[in-house]
C-alpha cells in the first residue's frame, strides 16, 4: 500500500468516526429532548372526572385530524371530538375551540368538527373554529394570542397529549389534558416515530418561539363562536 492510500485511508477512517460520534449525539438530543417533554407534559394529565375541580377554564381545545370527504372525521379525530363533548357536558367549560387544518377550500377539518359536535347537541355559539391550526404549537399559539384563552383543556390522544401540553404551557397557558380513547389505529407506529421527531422539533420552537404562520384580530372564547364560521 503506497503512502498516499495510506493517507486516504486514514482520513475514511477519520470521517466514519466523526460521523458516528454524530450520528450518536444526534440521537441522545432526540432521546433526551423526547424524554424532557413526555416527563413535563405528563405532569397536567387529567382524569374526565378531575377536570370538574379546575376552575374558570377558558374553552375545551380539540385538536384535528384527518377527515373524509369534508364530511366524516377519522375514527381518531371522532374519539377527540367524544371525549370534548363529554368534559363538556362534565362541566370542564362551557365553550369549545376546534383547531385544525383549514389550508385548502375543499379540506376543512373544523367545520368538520364543529358540525359533529352541533349534532350531539353543542350549541353552535358554543364553537369555535380556529382554521389556521396547522401543528399543534401554532394551534397552542393561536389560543393564546388569537382566542386570548388562558386556562384551557386540551384533548387528543395520549401519545400526542404530552406534546401538546408541553408547547402550550412553554407558551404560557395554564393547560390541562384529558386523552381521548387511545385504540390501535392504522399507522400507529410511524405515527409514534413522527411523534418522537416533533416532540423534538416543539422543544426547539418553544425556546425561539416563532410566529405561527397566521394570526390576526383577536376573537375571545368568551363570546359568540358563531363569528368563527
Amino acid at each position: 500500500m503506497t503512502k498516499r492510500e495510506k493517507r486516504k485511508g486514514k482520513i475514511i477512517k477519520k470521517l466514519f468516526s466523526a460521523a458516528v460520534v454524530f450520528a450518536l449525539i444526534c440521537a441522545s438530543v432526540f432521546i433526551v429532548l423526547n424524554r424532557y417533554v413526555v416527563i413535563n407534559g405528563s405532569e397536567y394529565i387529567l382524569s374526565e372526572t378531575a377536570t370538574s375541580e379546575l376552575q374558570d377554564v377558558d374553552c375545551i381545545l380539540i385538536l384535528g385530524a384527518g377527515v373524509y370527504s369534508n364530511k366524516y372525521p377519522s375514527l381518531m379525530l371522532e374519539d377527540r371530538l367524544e371525549k370534548g363533548i363529554e368534559l363538556y357536558e362534565l362541566g370542564a367549560s362551557d365553550r369549545i375551540l376546534m383547531s385544525g387544518d383549514n389550508s385548502k377550500i375543499n379540506y376543512n377539518e373544523v367545520l368538520v368538527m364543529k358540525e359533529y359536535a352541533v349534532d350531539a347537541g353543542v350549541p353552535s355559539e358554543h364553537i369555535f373554529q380556529d382554521h389556521a391550526g396547522f401543528s399543534t404549537y401554532e394551534s397552542m399559539y393561536r389560543a393564546r394570542d388569537v382566542f386570548a384563552a388562558e386556562k384551557i383543556v386540551i384533548v387528543t390522544q395520549g401519545y400526542h397529549l404530552y406534546r401538546a401540553l408541553y408547547d402550550a404551557r412553554a407558551l404560557g397557558l395554564e393547560a390541562w389534558g384529558v386523552a381521548a380513547e387511545d385504540v390501535s389505529y392504522r399507522g400507529q407506529t410511524l405515527r409514534d416515530l413522527r411523534e418522537i421527531l416533533a416532540r423534538t422539533k416543539d422543544a426547539i420552537c418553544c425556546v425561539f418561539k416563532p410566529l405561527p404562520t397566521y394570526l390576526g384580530e383577536v376573537i375571545p372564547v368568551s363570546g359568540n363562536g358563531d363569528v368563527t364560521d
